[in-house]
C-alpha cells in the first residue's frame, strides 16, 4: 500500500480542481483530515466529503454527521460504493460543481474507508486511462488520468493518507493490525469503546460477558483456540488482531454519534 504524504498531495492540488474526502460513516469525525482540508482550501480547490459505508450505521446517525459537517460549510454527500448508493448523486454533483472543462478530480482517503470503490465507481466500466489533458501543468503526468465523462477526468494517484494517532484513532483509520506496534492496547480501546456506545455487541459477536476490555480479549482468545502451543496461554496478540480485522470487514458493529447526540 502507498500513501501519499502532505507533501505529494500539495504538489497535486496545483494540478486539479476538485478534492473528494472520502470518509467512514462509522467514525467521520476520525477519517476526516482537518490539515488536508486546510491545504484544499489555502490552494482555493474545491472540496468534498463523502462519507461513505452508509448503509452501516442508522440513518439518524448518519444525517446527523452530514449536518455536523455542512454546519462547518463543508459540501458533503453520503454513499455506500460497494452497494452503489449515492453514486449517481455523486456524479451529478461533480457535474454540478465543475465549473471549469476540462476539471481534474482527486480522490483522497484513510485506508479502508472505500476510496478504491468510490474511485471504480467514477470510472465505471468503459472509462479509459488517457495520455494528455489539455491544461496538465505536469505534475498528473506522473499518474494515469482516467476520463469520467465529458470534461471530467479522475486522477488515479496513491491518495491513501498515513494512518496515525492514539491507538483507537489508528484502528479506525485502517491501519493493519500487523502494524501497529501494540496492537492489544488498540483491540482493548476498540473493545471499549464498542461496549460503551453498543452494549450487548461484544457479547453477541464473540459469546463473552462484557467488562474488563483485556480481560474480555483474553476470553476471546480463550474461546477462539488462540493460545501459544508451549504453554497453552492465550495469544493476546493474534486475538486482539482477529478483533481488528472483525472491525475493518464489519463484523464487529461499531459507530459513533454526531455532536450535541445521546451517546
Amino acid at each position: 500500500m502507498r500513501v501519499a504524504t502532505l507533501r505529494d498531495i500539495r504538489r497535486m492540488l496545483g494540478d486539479v480542481h476538485i478534492v473528494i474526502e472520502v470518509t467512514d460513516a462509522r467514525a467521520p469525525d476520525v477519517t476526516r483530515h482537518g490539515r488536508l482540508e486546510e491545504l484544499v482550501s489555502d490552494a482555493g480547490r474545491r472540496l468534498l466529503v463523502v462519507v461513505n459505508k452508509s448503509d452501516l450505521v442508522p440513518e439518524e446517525v448518519l444525517w446527523g454527521w452530514v449536518n455536523a459537517f455542512r454546519a462547518e460549510g463543508l459540501s458533503v454527500l453520503t454513499t455506500s460504493a460497494t452497494k452503489r448508493l449515492g453514486t449517481l448523486r455523486l456524479r451529478r454533483e461533480l457535474r454540478r460543481i465543475a465549473t471549469e472543462r476540462p476539471s481534474r478530480i482527486l480522490v483522497v482517503g484513510f485506508p479502508k474507508v472505500g476510496k478504491s470503490s468510490i474511485i471504480n465507481v467514477l470510472k465505471g466500466r468503459r472509462s479509459a486511462s488517457v495520455s494528455a489533458v489539455p491544461g496538465s501543468s505536469g505534475y498528473t503526468r506522473h499518474f494515469q488520468l482516467f476520463r469520467v465523462e465529458g470534461g471530467l477526468y479522475l486522477v488515479d494517484s496513491p491518495g491513501i493518507l498515513p494512518p496515525e494517532g492514539a491507538p483507537l484513532e489508528m484502528v479506525l483509520r485502517g491501519a493493519k493490525p500487523e502494524a501497529l506496534e501494540n496492537p492489544v492496547e488498540a483491540a482493548a480501546a476498540l473493545l471499549g469503546d464498542v461496549m460503551r456506545r453498543l452494549p450487548g455487541e461484544v457479547s453477541r459477536v464473540y459469546g463473552v460477558e462484557e467488562g474488563d476490555p483485556v480481560e474480555v480479549l483474553t476470553e476471546i482468545a480463550r474461546r477462539r483456540n488462540l493460545t501459544f502451543s508451549s504453554t497453552g496461554e492465550p495469544n493476546l496478540t493474534e486475538a486482539a488482531r482477529q478483533v481488528i480485522r472483525d472491525y475493518h470487514l464489519q463484523r464487529l458493529r461499531y459507530y459513533r454519534q454526531p455532536p450535541d447526540s445521546p451517546d
